[in-house]
């Protein structure tokens, strides 16, 4: 059985070295002590959320106020972050559909995550809602990071709006990077898309559940994106990102 995961906030674990000790609090801490409900002696894996792991043994359990855990480290790894960069643009989406995206697509490795409100997004995060909702997707991924036995953790960027999409592909694109739209009526496949291991990221733009218009496809194409098509169904929202994202880390060697 695969060890749990905790995560501890980035700079905790720098400098921990096999035989030193460490502590678990806040959220990861109650989680453990609360609900997971590790016990001395049991072998847990804590990391920063960017890539440093350690293996450890945990020697004591606090619960009630102040609930946390020490541990002893076993062993220390630092796992290098990958490259090119995969970021999944998903566009808002009504019932939870881009929340399942996020999710999904952090347990197929997604890197980070970009939301979107698209044309034709029904769900709208206005003023103090867009930061409401990119902390929502930081602890969906946060908890599916954990699943996965991730020692990193997708970052959430800020809300981009309608337009502003267009001049922030151009950037990439102007950059190296390559960014891909899925759309149905591609005639490229997904897997004939020009993606070179040497792009600093690689982007995969997501329609809400109405899809994209006609003129955001367009724009997006004239600003450098690539429109592709993932095969002869069309997917959810919810589900064509991570299938994205997967044919991607096949094709980059992340999965070899």
């Amino acid at each position: 059985m695969s060890r749990p995961v905790f995560v501890v906030p980035e700079g905790d674990l720098d400098g921990v070295s096999p035989g030193e000790a460490v502590a678990v609090t806040g959220a990861e801490g109650r989680h453990a002590a609360t609900v997971r409900r590790v016990r001395a002696g049991e072998v847990i894996d804590v990391v920063d959320g960017a890539g440093r792991r350690v293996r450890a043994t945990v020697t004591d359990v606090t619960t009630g106020h102040g609930a946390g855990v020490d541990v002893v480290a076993d062993e220390v790894t630092v796992e290098a972050a990958s490259r090119p960069v995969l970021v999944l643009v998903q566009a808002l989406a009504k019932g939870g559909r881009d929340e399942l995206a996020v999710e999904a697509g952090t347990e197929v490795g997604v890197d980070a995550v970009q939301p979107w409100q698209a044309e034709r997004s029904v769900s709208q995060w206005r003023g103090p809602k867009a930061a409401k909702g990119e902390a929502r997707w930081q602890q969906v991924a946060l908890a599916a990071a954990k699943q996965a036995r991730r020692s990193w953790v997708p970052q959430v960027r800020g809300l981009i709006v309608g337009a502003q999409l267009i001049d922030e592909v151009a950037e990439k694109v102007a950059s190296g990077s390559a960014v891909l739209v899925l759309h149905e009526e591609a005639g490229v496949p997904i897997t004939s898309a020009e993606v070179g291991t040497e792009a600093p990221e690689v982007l995969v733009i997501v329609g809400p559940e109405g899809g994209l218009t006609e003129s955001e496809v367009d724009s997006l194409v004239a600003a450098g994106a690539q429109s592709v098509r993932l095969g002869p169904h069309v997917l959810r929202t919810s589900t064509a990102g991570p299938v994205a994202l997967a044919l991607l880390a096949e094709r980059l060697g992340r999965w070899a």
